[in-house]
């Protein structure tokens, strides 16, 4: 939690930055994300890369898996030097845990809001929760992870003062209040949550779901590998994204607002590198590698075993020395 909250203040201040350029949240949500897409797109383009040579590999590693399957050691020695051969490195967890580290700060960043955002005071800030959790008439309100969100909230209603005067000073609330008022966007109030009733709030939700369901299929299609999903991996291609649409129901939207604009930039990221590093692509690229390197080997050799030719080269050296 300590390094999700560290990571997620150091993004809040790109948030923020953002903000204070369009004093608009979802604006800023869209344009932080794609910030941090692109701080991760040296490593996006490793991992595409590692997954073109896994599939081109595929079939290879089937093969040493089946001959020598009853020898763990041995099979391993060949992985690694099959990986070797084509210039693998295995980077292990590092390459998964990496990104998700990330994710998981912009998310921070995200959810704690008055913390990482807009960098108040933490002692203040939890000691406003904690008192605001058991206050009559306004603690069913909170969760325990978005509850500064909620105090985003309250702070732009009309009373909200009288319940966040005695945390927060006149100034801090009026700030509280204009952050929150630039959450609405396209008529979309993201403080909100969905399961309060039906509004246009359902769209959150139910985009959250369509987009993650659309940009799997689509990625697997493209990758080749939409016809071997069977089984529990298709009930899992609905399951994951229809728990993302219940979590994004019952939480500000914002918070849903943000899955849906990183699903988006993340499958348009997708489409990017499947066009430049996909299987195929990659394949014909070493094969022209390959042939170029065949054409190189036979032109020397084709050199050493022309005499005629050194000779003249040498003399025409002499020559030019001697001048």
């Amino acid at each position: 939690m300590f390094i999700f909250d560290a990571i997620g203040s150091l993004f809040g201040y790109v948030l923020w930055f953002f903000y204070s350029i369009f004093n608009n949240y979802g604006l800023a949500i869209i344009c932080f994300t794609i910030v941090v897409k692109l701080v991760l797109f040296p490593m996006s383009i490793h991992q595409q890369k590692s997954m073109a040579k896994n599939a081109r590999m595929s079939q290879k590693q089937q093969e040493i898996k089946k001959k020598y399957a009853g020898d763990q050691k041995k099979m391993n020695e060949e992985m690694q030097k099959l990986y070797e051969k084509e210039g693998m490195q295995s980077m292990g967890c590092v390459s998964m845990f990496i990104p998700l580290l990330i994710l998981m700060g912009v998310y921070y960043a995200v959810v704690s809001p008055l913390i990482n955002t807009m960098h108040m005071d933490n002692s203040v800030v939890t000691s406003a929760l904690n008192n605001l959790t058991v206050m009559p008439g306004i603690g069913n309100q909170f969760t325990t992870i978005y509850g500064q969100l909620e105090i985003v909230n309250i702070a732009t209603q009309a009373n909200g003062e009288a319940f966040l005067g005695q945390f927060f000073s006149a100034a801090d609330i009026t700030a509280i209040a204009n952050y929150g008022n630039s959450f609405n966007f396209l008529g979309i109030n993201l403080l909100g949550k969905p399961s309060d009733g039906f509004s246009i709030l359902w769209l959150i939700p139910a985009l959250c779901f369509v987009t993650s369901v659309l940009s799997q299929v689509v990625t697997m299609k493209i990758q080749g590998t939409l016809k071997q999903q069977q089984g529990c991996m298709v009930v899992m291609l609905l399951a994951l994204p229809a728990f993302s649409a219940y979590i994004a129901y019952s939480v500000p939207a914002a918070v849903g607002f943000y899955w849906i604009i990183s699903t988006i930039v993340s499958f348009a990221q997708t489409l990017v590198l499947q066009n430049f590093y996909s299987a195929n692509h990659m394949t014909a690229k070493q094969e022209a590698q390959r042939v170029e390197l065949l054409k190189l080997q036979e032109a020397n050799v084709a050199y050493s075993y022309n005499p005629r030719k050194r000779i003249n080269e040498n003399n025409n050296n002499n020559k030019k020395k001697k001048k």
